[in-house]
């Protein structure tokens, strides 16, 4: 018995210390470490292939390279502390997948494809390893003014407007020739040749005769001698030399002709001897004091082209030194062949230094805003009429977003529109790679859900990566309550523009109107005056078009802007009812109901003929009932 007893004890002992040994086993330390090792289980990928994903090292089977180390994501795990796997897709086979795990027809081990990761199939995930490998580049979304600069040549011409040709009214012999040469410089008044016209030996001998007969008092002498005097003057004979053959009482054989303004001899067909017929060119007087400069601007470059905008021009024998002047024309035809519009520009030539026929380099400055978004232009990937951007997000994610693009500016900067917001990192250098695992996973999706709609293609570009709730609705919002927008300009008022903005002809803010307002406003307008484009000449204030008396530029019109009209009442009053009967006019009410005298349901006073009078009777009713009597304005108006 006692044996028994003790053979009893040592199998208990033996059972307890097993079950503390499987204890001690089962929750040692090392089993954490199995799981956390389990949890961190390391891929393999290829640098230039991220498609390619290996669960063990090895070369990449399309290029050869050797495949990197990556990390799974330690965000992707469940709940439960395990991943679940949605599908299994090939690293070479685009579009083969497998619900169960497997080879594909190439032979080789299928990669997993886990919820987490299907879930959002626009954001890219990459190890920080690969996408250094892959070459990416980071910039900055950053906010600046909009300015773009426009080289072009131009050809420095003369000014039209200061042209004068020398022709005489009368047939002739020149005698003697005063201005001699191309190239010689004349003033006002300044003789440039005599000629002898028996025609105008004629007129002097009539004009001196009529002199004679006013002397001795004859009847009708004074008529005659105007009419005398105005021959000689509509031979363009100067006061200076009628008063000259006055005093002398003598008639001359030569008669001088005066230059008719300052300037250079361009053009000399006049020679000592030469008979001239009437009408005949004989010379031609330039003003280079002021020059023009004809530049050719490309078509789409000429939003930016504005009246009285600086221009910068340098000639090539000169490059010490760069002239400023300014746009007094843009042309309104377009050369068909080289797709260009002619810029006229005016410049003061001081000392002659510009010479016409000379080629010229002129830059033309503008800026369009003075702050805005700008990206770079190398991180947009331009694809038919979309435009799409890489977000750098954090943990190695990056975001497609479609975009929205505005002008170009300088530094190979385009303006944003939508899309983005300032001071988001933006991908410069390798997103076609992104593009590419962007695509290859939205394909993917639409294989795994076939019933997509087709509107739901590119779902990841399409986002906006901004709260819905955000600027995007609010300018949703304030877009429904404007029917159309348009330029303050008067003869900008034809044009309407369905987004608020800036005027692409003349930089003004756009102004919301509603359809009353768009019917009123008449695409007409006035000028107000012609002013000089140069800031320091704003005071010239001239009634016709012309040259600025200060600097001689040509001046350009300032138009009257119209005046948005304000709602009418009649829009916002509440509509009338009255009863269908005409002989019931009177009966007239702001709300729905019978009629008092007939019981008739009360209709909208617009829908019957003898509406105008209910309105009438409405109006004086409420006249006599307003303490300013019949002086208020009505309530009600058709």
């Amino acid at each position: 018995m006692k044996l028994k007893r003790i053979t009893l004890i040592t199998l208990a002992a033996v059972i307890l210390l097993a079950l503390g040994t499987g204890a001690y086993f089962i929750t040692r330390p090392g089993q954490d470490h199995g799981q956390s090792a389990a949890k961190d289980e390391t891929l393999y990928t290829c640098g230039m292939h991220p498609q390619v994903i290996q669960k063990k090292p090895g070369n990449c089977p399309i290029c050869g390279m050797k495949l990197t180390p990556i990390r799974k994501p330690a965000g992707g795990a469940t709940d439960g502390g395990e991943r679940r796997v949605k599908y299994y897709k090939s690293s070479m086979l685009l579009g083969e997948l497998s619900p169960t795990p497997r080879k594909d027809s190439m032979g080789m081990d299928m990669v997993p494809v886990y919820e987490d990761e299907a879930a959002d199939s626009a954001t890219i995930v990459i190890d920080p390893v690969t996408t250094q490998n892959m070459g990416i580049r980071l910039g900055v979304v950053t906010s600046g003014p909009l300015r773009r600069t426009i080289r072009t040549v131009g050809v420095i011409d003369f000014d039209e407007t200061a042209l004068a040709d020398v022709t005489t009214k009368f047939r002739g012999w020149i005698e003697k020739l005063h201005a001699d040469s191309t190239g010689k410089q004349v003033h006002r008044g300044e003789s440039l040749f005599e000629i002898y016209s028996p025609e105008l030996y004629s007129a002097q001998t009539e004009y001196l005769l009529a002199l004679d007969q006013v002397a001795r008092g004859t009847s009708g002498s004074d008529s005659l001698k105007a009419s005398a005097l105005t021959k000689l003057k509509f031979f363009d004979i100067s006061d200076e030399q009628i008063d000259e053959l006055g005093k002398t009482k003598q008639a001359n054989k030569t008669v001088r002709v005066n230059a008719p303004r300052d300037g250079i001899v361009v053009e000399k067909m006049a020679v000592q001897g030469q008979m001239v017929d009437a009408g005949m060119k004989l010379y031609r007087l330039a003003d280079l004091s002021l020059v023009w400069v004809l530049a050719q601007v490309y078509e789409q470059d000429l939003a930016f082209v504005k009246l009285g905008q600086e221009a910068v021009m340098r000639v090539s024998y000169l490059r010490d030194r760069e002239f400023r002047g300014r746009v007094t024309y843009i042309y309104p035809t377009l050369d068909e062949k080289t797709r260009t519009a002619r810029v006229r520009m005016e410049f003061h030539n001081p000392g002659f230094f510009l010479k016409p026929a000379m080629f010229a380099t002129v830059e033309i400055r503008a800026e369009l805003e003075p702050s805005t978004l700008l990206v770079p232009d190398m991180a947009v990937l331009r694809s038919g009429e979309k435009n799409t951007v890489f977000v750098a997000l954090d943990g190695g994610k990056f975001d497609p977003r479609a975009v929205t693009l505005g002008p170009r500016s300088e530094n190979n900067l385009y303006q944003v529109l939508s899309g983005l917001t300032e001071g988001e990192r933006v991908v410069t250098s390798g997103q076609f790679m992104l593009d590419s695992e962007s695509q290859l996973r939205e394909a993917i999706q639409k294989m795994l859900n076939p019933t997509t709609p087709a509107n739901a293609e590119h779902s990841g570009h399409d986002r906006q990566g901004m709260d819905p709730a955000g600027p995007v609705s609010e300018t949703k919002s304030t877009e429904t309550k404007a029917t159309a927008y348009l330029c303050p300009m008067p003869e900008h008022v034809s044009i309407k523009y369905n987004r608020p903005g800036k005027c692409p002809i003349c930089g003004m803010t756009l102004v919301p109107v509603n359809e009353a307002m768009l019917a009123k406003l008449q695409p007409f307008g006035r000028v107000q005056h012609f002013t000089c484009p140069m800031p320091e000449h704003t005071d010239v204030k001239l009634n016709k078009a012309g040259k600025c008396p200060q600097c001689g530029m040509t001046l350009i019109p300032v138009m009257q802007s119209p005046s948005i009209p304000e709602p009418s009442a009649a829009s916002s009053a509440a509509p009338l009812y009255t009863c269908p009967m005409a002989i019931h006019a009177d009966v007239v009410s702001e709300q729905p109901g019978k009629c008092a005298k007939c019981e008739m349901d009360l209709v909208l006073t617009s829908t019957v003929k003898h509406g105008k009078v209910a309105e009438e009777n409405w109006r004086e009713r409420q006249a006599a009932k307003s303490p300013a009597g019949v002086a208020e304005k009505p309530a009600h108006l058709h």
